[in-house]
Order: C-alpha cells, then structure tokens, then sequence
C-alpha cells in the first residue's frame, strides 16, 4: 500500500500537520478537500463519504474528535487499509500527545512530524505499533495542562460503586516521565458498543445490530501479562458449533454472532473458562471487537406520527421511553426527521416544565432537530411540531417524511450485557498496586425509526 500525502485539517479547514511523501499530488489538495467536504451535495447526501475521486486523486478521511485525518493517493489501493491506516495513526498520536485537540498538535509540531517519518516512509507504511515506534522516537511530548482542556462533557464521567473517575483520567502519554518521578501503575478498559436498530412505523423491531469492541489502555510497567475474565455464560457462533470450534451454542447467556482477537491474546483457556491471556503493548488497542445480532432491548423506543391538519398544514407527534435503569443516563441525545422539501415553518411544543431540551427547524435542509441533555432510566418525552407548507400535498405525506434517526451515548451501560468479571495481573510485585477501571458505553450508530 502506497499514498502521496497525509494531513490533518481542523474543522475549519486549518492546515494542522501536512506531509508530502511522493510529490505527485497538487500541493493545494488541502483546499480541494476541504471545501468539497464542506459543501458536499451529490448524491442528495448532505456529508461526503470517506472516500471519494477529485481529478485523479482518491482522498481517504476519517474524523477523530472533530480533526480530518487525510491520505491522498493516485493509485488504486485498498480502502478500507487506508481507512484503519489513519484510524492508526490517530491511536499512535493520542498515545504519545495524550489527547488530540489542536492545542497538543501545534505544542508538539516536532514530535508529530517524528512519528510521520518513522509510520510512513515515501508513502509506504513501515510500523503504526507504539511499542516499536519507542524504539525510533526520542522526542518527549509537550503534555498540555489539564487546565487548558477542554471541559469534560458529561458523557466522559463514569461512575462505578463510590468511585467517580472522569474521561480525562486516560488521556495521558503512554511515554512522558512523570514530573514527581513516580510511575502510578494503571490499566483502563473499556467495553464500547455501537447499536444499530429499525423500528417500522408501527413501532416494532426490524433489524437490530450489536458492533462492540473491548479496548484496552496499558500503563503498566514492564508489560507483565494479564488475564482478562468474561462471562461464563458466553458463547461464540448461533445455532450449533461455534465458528471458533469452542463450545457450542447453548442458546442462553451472551450469544456473540463473531469476534476476534488483537495478536497479543492467547486463547488457551479462552474455551474452558472464557479468560483472555496477554501481554498488553504500550498505547490503546482493541482487545477483541464483536459482532451480535440476538434479540436485545433497545435503550429508546421511539414512536412517530405525521398527520395532515388541513389544507397547508400538518403537525409531527414524536415520543421517546428509556428503557434503561432509571440509575442510568443518557447524555448528548440528538433526534432528527427530514422534513418534506416544501416546509416553510414548524413551530415546537414540548411537555409541560421541559428542562434541558432544544428544538430547531432547518430551513435550509429542511430538518427537525430535538437534543436533550441528558434523559434519566424510564423517562417518557413527547414532542408535538405544527408544520406549515408553501404549497399543498399531494399524495401520502408519510413518503415524503423522514425516517427519525437518533444519537446518543449512555455511560455505564451495555445492551449486550458482555461483561469483564475480573482482571488479573500475573507476577505482581509488592510494589506493583495498579488501579483498574472497567467502563462501559453504548452509542448509536444507526438508529433509526420509520413514519
């Protein structure tokens, strides 16, 4: 695999990091992405995709905490190795900076700039491991002051029994000396799953999807082994044998469609007791992600209704349920319907004493936006919106509207119920006392309910 360049833009299109490797790309490709990514229509998607074609040159981008991460290339190459390749380097960066914002880029220029050389060399890839790039890099990063982050977003703060540990507490570098000369030994995981769910119109389940991923954060010194213990009651492959040929299928407990393991894990006893043996690398890396597809409880249940109110007029009814423990909450909730393309105004009317809830009418692209805060276990909303049209309907207005799609993240909470009952460190020293923190989190990734 071979590309041209790679850069990071900011999100308003400032050139943060760029190298060229082949020189065989226009050196104002910065500008040609940008603003094709910002004003994006073909296709009627509103977003571009992350791949597309502009004059010869094939642009590859992922987003990572609102930064464009951007290889070019002129040649044909495999997409989705581009695409992990800079979710890579995002991981190698953040491991070395301890945070990615603007502010750690522009106040370790030359650390970047290091890691570039020793990731990529003449738009070849040589290694995107931390451990091995400890070898190659002797820059120490410039870390930035806590202070100068910025503020913890409610979602970043887990709880777990009395302890209270922010989101922040992971982002220091795998490779910074501390300034007090003291190592504290820790390790964090974390079980993140991305749900994907269809509601038809009347309500019921269509599809329903699971994407998960246990993520792991060394900062253990010396790299002794782990063992990492999971549910008992787990099973691997539906309807029979397993496609790892590990026990069958019992039909009960946490059925997982497919998994797979970083190359650190050995699965000697993974068969008889469901434990994880590795030795952790330095910086953050996927444990195992999986794949489930078995019936679960949707945390929302979404319900919506569009209903002509006259000649010119119609009014949308959209109700939301938590279906989660009311200890539990929701955070940086957004829900969206399109509206049909001759909607002039839509005014909002929420539920009586309504706290903490935005709405908003695009008119430009024609959209419905409610975001709440936050929304508590159990909790019931309902939003009413009167539309008002510039011209009449004709024909179902439902085919015209919609689907409602929302997003969310809920700390502290996994729908799969895939849990990490222990974490054991082997040949631990009297003076080895690592803090270890289990979190879990459940975003949306699709979620989507039909009119």
């Amino acid at each position: 695999m071979m590309i041209s360049q790679f850069f990071v833009l900011s999100q308003r299109g400032d050139n943060i990091v760029f190298r060229d490797y082949r020189a065989e790309v226009p050196k104002g490709s910065t500008e040609t992405f940008f603003r094709k990514v910002k004003f994006w229509k073909e296709d009627g998607n509103a977003e571009a995709p992350p791949i597309f074609n502009v004059d010869g040159v094939n642009y590859f981008h992922v987003k990572v905490v609102g930064l464009y991460f951007v290889a070019t290339t002129r040649v044909n190459v495999s997409p989705s190795l581009v695409l992990e390749l800079l979710q890579r380097i995002a991981r190698v960066i953040k491991d070395y900076l301890g945070v990615l914002n603007e502010d750690s880029f522009r106040k370790n220029f030359v650390l970047v700039y290091e890691l570039l050389d020793e990731v990529i060399d003449f738009g070849y890839v040589q290694t995107t491991s931390t451990e091995v790039l400890k070898s190659y890099v002797f820059n120490e990063p410039i870390l930035i002051a806590p202070a100068r982050l910025q503020p913890i977003d409610p979602a970043a703060i887990f709880t777990q029994g009395a302890k209270r540990m922010p989101g922040t507490a992971v982002t220091k570098s795998v490779v910074a000396n501390d300034p007090s000369g003291r190592r504290r030994e820790e390790i964090f995981v974390d079980i993140i799953e991305k749900i994907s769910v269809t509601f038809s119109s009347s309500g019921y389940i269509l599809t329903s999807e699971i994407d998960g991923t246990i993520q792991m954060k060394s900062y253990l010194f010396g790299n002794p082994e782990i063992r990492l213990a999971l549910n008992e009651d787990l099973n691997i492959g539906r309807g029979g044998a397993s496609v790892y040929d590990y026990r069958s299928s019992s039909g009960s407990g946490v059925i997982l469609d497919d998994c797979n393991f970083h190359e650190s894990v050995r699965l000697d006893s993974f068969d008889s007791d469901r434990t994880l043996s590795l030795v952790p690398p330095d910086g953050e890396f996927p444990v195992m992600n999986y794949r489930m597809t078995q019936e679960f409880k949707p945390p929302f249940h979404v319900n919506t209704l569009i209903e002509e109110a006259g000649r010119l007029k119609a009014e949308v009814i959209i109700k939301i349920r938590a279906e989660f423990p009311s200890d539990v909450v929701a955070n940086t909730i957004t829900i969206q319907m399109p509206l049909p393309n001759y909607t002039s105004r839509a005014s909002f009317e929420l539920e009586l004493g309504a706290t903490g809830q935005k709405t908003d009418f695009k008119e430009t692209s024609k959209m419905l936006e409610w975001s709440f805060k936050k929304i508590v276990g159990g909790a019931e909303h309902t939003l009413r919106a009167k539309l008002t049209f510039s011209q009449e309907f004709h024909g179902n207005i439902t085919k015209e509207a919609g689907p409602v799609s929302m997003t969310f993240t809920i700390p502290m909470y996994n729908v799969s119920k895939l849990q990490v009952k222990y974490l054991q460190i082997a040949k631990n020293s009297t003076s080895q006392n690592p803090y270890r923190w289990v979190r879990y989190v459940t975003q949306a990734n699709s979620y989507v309910a039909r009119i």
